[in-house]
């Protein structure tokens, strides 16, 4: 039996991966099947405290450390940017993945103009339903006070 060639050749997904759940799971798996080399951004602690707000619950370093054991995960990075553009001249992906539930997002639509004008896909993953770190989180404590 012949082995069914990937879509693309390297894919590239990036998340805070805090409290990691099956959702995390599902979203690596699905982007895995489509390239032959997955990449993995997670995103610095100081990353989501600047556009989040919040602290993560788990630290960058033990985040990594669990998203590269991931057997579907080829290469995982702690990343300081949510430019995928400047994130692509780097890492020479050629598809983004990312769950459905930002399709329509604005920032996402951009996003996706922008990238493929540099011939990049971005691919909306199913989202897994009613989970996320969100709903996992505890609710106090987890914010930065605005003093």
């Amino acid at each position: 039996m012949r082995e069914e060639k990937k879509k693309y050749k390297v894919g590239y997904t990036q998340g805070v991966y805090d409290m990691f759940h099956i959702g995390h799971l599902n979203l690596l798996i699905h982007a895995k099947e489509l390239c032959d080399y997955l990449i993995v951004g997670v995103n610095s602690d100081a990353l989501v405290l600047e556009y989040k707000n919040k602290v993560t619950v788990i630290n960058q370093d033990e985040r990594l450390k669990i998203i590269s054991h991931i057997k579907e995960v080829d290469e995982c990075i702690i990343v300081d940017t949510l430019d995928k553009l400047e994130l692509s001249k780097k890492f020479k992906f050629n598809a983004v993945f990312i769950g459905d539930d930002w399709k329509g997002n604005p920032r996402w639509e951009k996003t996706a103009e922008d990238l493929a004008r540099v011939g990049i896909d971005v691919v909306f993953l199913p989202h897994t339903e009613r989970i996320s770190s969100t709903v996992l989180r505890p609710q106090r404590g987890n914010a930065v006070d605005e003093k």
